[in-house]
C-alpha cells in the first residue's frame, strides 16, 4: 500500500510580514503486512524531499511558530519536514474474548497523542498548509523513538508510548536524533459507528522546543466524521488541544471539512487559536505566569511604522482564520491524480499584533498537485498504529 502528495504551490503570505515564494510540499508513505504468528507484522516507512524543495526554513505561513532555524525560532514559516518522517514495525495479534494486542516500535515515529497527523485527515486532504495550532495538535507525528502498546475490544482502544520529547533538529537529512524515551503519552479512541471517530489523549513532553526551556503537558480531544457516497465523501474534524507550559494554559481550537463531488473538491478550515505574542513581536520568549520573569531572547523583529505598540494580555493572544479553498481532479493517467486549486486566508489579528502584521492580512494559495496511484486506497485518517 502506498500514497502521497506533492504541491506546487504558489504562496502569496499578506502582511508586512509576509511575502510570495513557489512552495514545494511532498511526502510518501509506503506500508507493508504479512502475517506472524497468530497476528500480522506491518512495515511502515514515511519518506518526504522537503529539505530539498523547501530548504531550511521551510515554507511561508505568518503566524507559525515551532522548531528553529540557525538556533533562533522560526517565525512567520512552517518548518520542513525530515526526510525520514516515519519508520516503523507494528505487530498486532487477537487475545481473545474480542480483545487485540498492539505493539509497535519506531526509531523515528508518531507515538499515542493527538488526533489523526494533518497530512493524514481526510477533513485536510486538500489542504496544503499546516494549521497553525500545529504544534498544540499533532507535532510528535515526527518523534525520534518511539515505543508504543495498545489493547482494544470492538469500538474501544487504548494506547500508551515511550517516546523522547525534543522536536528535531536542524539537520532534515538525517535519518534519526536519538534520545532518551523521556516522554510519554496515553490515547482513547471510541468509535461508535463506521462514520464517527472520538479521540482524547494526553501527554508530558520533555523540553520538546530547543528554543524555549521547560516540559508541556499536551491535552487533545478531537471528533471526525466522514461518509462516503457514489459520486464523493465528505469529511469534517473538530479538535481542542492545550500546552501547558511555563507562560501557562496555550488553548487552540481547529473546525475544518472536505467535500468531494465527482472531479472537484471543496474545503475550509477555522482556527482559534492563543498566540506568545512576544515571540512572534519580537522572537522571545517571556513568561510570566511564574513567581519570577524568565526571558529568553533570540532576535529583534521590529514593527512596521505605528504611532502605539499595544501591551500584550500576559503574553496570550487570541488570533482566529479562515480558510476557504477549493481543488478539481484534472486527468487520472495511469492511476496517477493530477489536480490543481487554491484557497484564501483570512484573520483575525489581536491588537497587540496588529503593528506587525496589519489590521486585516489576507493569504492565497494556488497550487498543482500530483498524488501516486494507490491500487488499495488513500491512506487517509490513519496513525501509526491504526487499525
Amino acid at each position: 500500500m502506498q500514497d502521497g502528495v506533492v504541491f506546487f504551490n504558489y504562496n502569496d503570505q499578506g502582511s508586512p510580514r509576509g511575502g510570495d515564494e513557489l512552495a514545494v510540499q511532498n511526502w510518501w508513505m509506503g506500508m507493508a503486512e504479512r502475517p506472524a504468528g497468530a497476528g500480522r507484522l506491518r512495515f511502515s516507512l514515511m519518506l518526504s524531499l522537503e529539505p530539498a524543495t523547501l530548504g531550511d526554513d521551510g515554507y511561508r505561513e505568518i503566524f507559525q511558530v515551532g522548531e528553529t532555524l540557525d538556533d533562533r525560532p522560526l517565525i512567520d514559516r512552517q518548518h520542513p519536514h525530515d526526510f525520514l518522517m516515519q519508520a516503523a514495525v507494528v505487530w498486532r495479534t487477537p487475545l481473545g474474548r474480542g480483545y487485540s494486542l498492539t505493539l509497535a516500535g519506531a526509531p523515528v515515529g508518531e507515538p499515542a497523542l493527538g488526533p489523526v497527523t494533518f497530512m493524514h485527515r481526510a477533513s485536510a486532504f486538500e489542504n496544503p498548509t499546516a494549521p497553525l495550532a500545529h504544534h498544540t495538535f499533532d507535532s510528535t507525528h515526527l518523534s525520534m523513538g518511539v515505543l508504543t502498546a495498545g489493547l482494544d475490544r470492538g469500538r474501544w482502544q487504548a494506547e500508551g508510548s515511550l517516546f523522547h520529547g525534543g522536536e528535531p533538529d536542524e539537520q532534515r537529512w538525517d535519518l534519526m536524533d536519538p534520545g532518551p524515551l523521556d516522554s510519554w503519552s496515553v490515547r482513547g479512541w471510541f468509535r461508535p459507528t463506521t462514520e464517527w471517530t472520538l479521540q482524547a489523549s494526553h501527554g508530558f513532553l520533555k523540553t520538546p522546543e530547543a528554543h524555549e526551556p521547560g516540559d508541556i503537558r499536551r491535552t487533545t480531544a478531537s471528533a471526525s466524521w466522514s461518509h462516503t457516497r457514489t459520486n464523493g465523501w465528505t469529511a469534517a474534524t473538530a479538535i481542542y488541544g492545550r500546552n501547558n507550559k511555563i507562560g501557562g494554559d496555550f488553548n487552540a481550537f481547529l473546525a475544518e471539512a472536505t467535500h468531494t463531488f465527482g472531479a472537484n473538491s471543496v474545503y475550509g478550515r477555522f482556527e482559534s487559536l492563543q498566540v506568545e505574542s512576544d515571540v512572534l513581536r519580537f522572537g522571545e520568549h517571556t513568561f510570566v505566569g511564574t513567581s519570577k520573569l524568565v526571558v529568553t531572547k533570540f532576535a529583534t523583529l521590529k514593527p512596521v511604522a505605528h504611532e502605539h505598540v499595544p501591551e500584550s494580555g500576559e503574553g496570550r493572544d487570541l488570533l482566529s482564520t479562515l480558510t476557504v479553498g477549493g481543488a478539481r481532479t484534472l486527468a487520472r493517467p495511469w492511476g496517477w491524480d493530477l489536480g490543481a486549486g487554491g484557497d484564501v486566508t483570512f484573520y483575525a489579528v489581536p491588537e497587540v499584533l496588529r503593528p506587525y502584521y496589519g489590521d486585516n492580512p489576507v493569504s492565497f494559495h494556488v497550487f498543482f498537485r500530483i498524488r501516486p496511484p494507490a491500487a488499495m486506497g488513500r491512506m487517509m485518517n490513519m496513525t501509526m498504529t491504526g487499525r
